[in-house]
């Protein structure tokens, strides 16, 4: 490439977003100076959290500015240095958002070994999808052998491993997914216990049969209809890690929007002394070495699977981000930018 592709948030979306909310141009490819790195991005990781990020409201991040570049993480090669601790060549997980070129200080790079597993998977089940589900269900849902683990968008990148890493803790795992071939792949190829087709008229019926001595651990990342099928099956004492609420997110005004529910479901957190516990991924940043340890164990050892969905382009990203939303991904998201070779 002679020029660095960038996707700029161009419109703050009125509910779900429209690619006219995007905006992509040619930049000049940035010289690195004296301390820093030209980075060439691989490959550009799509998440549900950035779509917090489109808005003007308070959240846990500063929003993306209008005429901003589009925030998310990266795989990288190191395209020029003028820092001692780089060299051109190497790969680094890095945070540059949606461009094919980016300097860096260093500060925020992590190198990457491609012969120790895929590139890609840094940005998913050995990134921070899988360290989210490793810390929230480990720390916050604490399954212990014999219960139930439950968790939506189980064919996901956190869902995946979330009913897996359960299954390893000796406890059992009910997926929620959307679709007969998302369904098969978490029973079939993930080896969850039971799944749950959410789209399914008698779906609520059907997680309740699934779970008859009730649900111990709900992993949280959805909300919607699902959120209203899973509450009335929380046994005491369960445990719910939040860490997402996707069904919301396009919804003018978020998750409050809607009748006041909130009396209700603090009567029965208080009755059935539920843990009800939102998280971010880096509160628990003293776990990513056990982390990635544990991870690439379970990996190598087939315990743990993952399956990524690949678009080519960093000008498909908007049209794969709002896909992203309305579930039409299966796996992990990532858009190539450029070629390992």
């Amino acid at each position: 490439m002679s020029k660095n592709t960038q996707v700029l948030l161009a419109a703050r979306p009125a509910g779900r977003p429209a690619q006219s909310d995007f905006r992509i141009v040619e930049s000049e490819i940035p010289e690195p100076s004296e301390g820093e790195v030209l980075l060439e991005i691989l490959y550009l990781s799509l998440d549900p959290y950035m779509r917090g990020r489109m808005n003007a409201g308070r959240s846990y991040a500063k929003p993306v500015e209008i005429g901003a570049v589009m925030e998310g993480g990266t795989v990288a090669r190191v395209k020029r240095s003028r820092h001692p601790d780089f060299q051109a060549g190497e790969f680094v997980l890095s945070h540059s958002g949606w461009q094919s070129y980016a300097l860096s200080s260093g500060a925020d790079l992590r190198k990457l070994d491609p012969e120790a597993a895929p590139l890609s998977t840094a940005l998913g089940i050995l990134g921070m999808p899988g360290f989210t589900a490793y810390a929230g269900l480990l720390t916050i849902g604490k399954p212990k052998p014999g219960e139930t683990v439950v968790v939506a968008a189980a064919s996901g990148a956190v869902g995946s491993a979330v009913g897996q890493i359960a299954r390893i803790k000796g406890a059992r795992a009910v997926g929620i997914a959307g679709g007969a071939d998302k369904c098969a792949f978490v029973r079939d190829v993930l080896g969850f216990d039971a799944v749950i087709d959410h789209r399914a008229a008698d779906f609520a019926g059907q997680l309740a049969a699934a779970c008859p001595g009730g649900i111990d651990v709900y992993f949280e990342n959805v909300g919607g209809h699902v959120w209203d099928a899973v509450f009335p099956l929380l046994n005491d004492f369960a445990r719910v890690p939040v860490c997402g609420l996707i069904a919301h997110y396009n919804q003018p005004g978020g998750a409050q929007a809607g009748g006041d529910r909130l009396p209700g479901v603090m009567r029965e957190v208080l009755s059935r002394s539920l843990l009800i516990r939102g998280f971010i991924q880096r509160e628990f940043a003293d776990q990513r070495p056990a982390f990635y340890q544990e991870m690439a164990g379970w990996i190598k050892g087939g315990e743990v699977r993952y399956r990524e969905d690949i678009v080519e382009g960093i000008e498909h990203a908007p049209e794969a981000f709002i896909g992203l939303l309305d579930g039409r991904n299966f796996g992990k998201l990532v858009v190539r930018v450029a070629a390992e070779g």
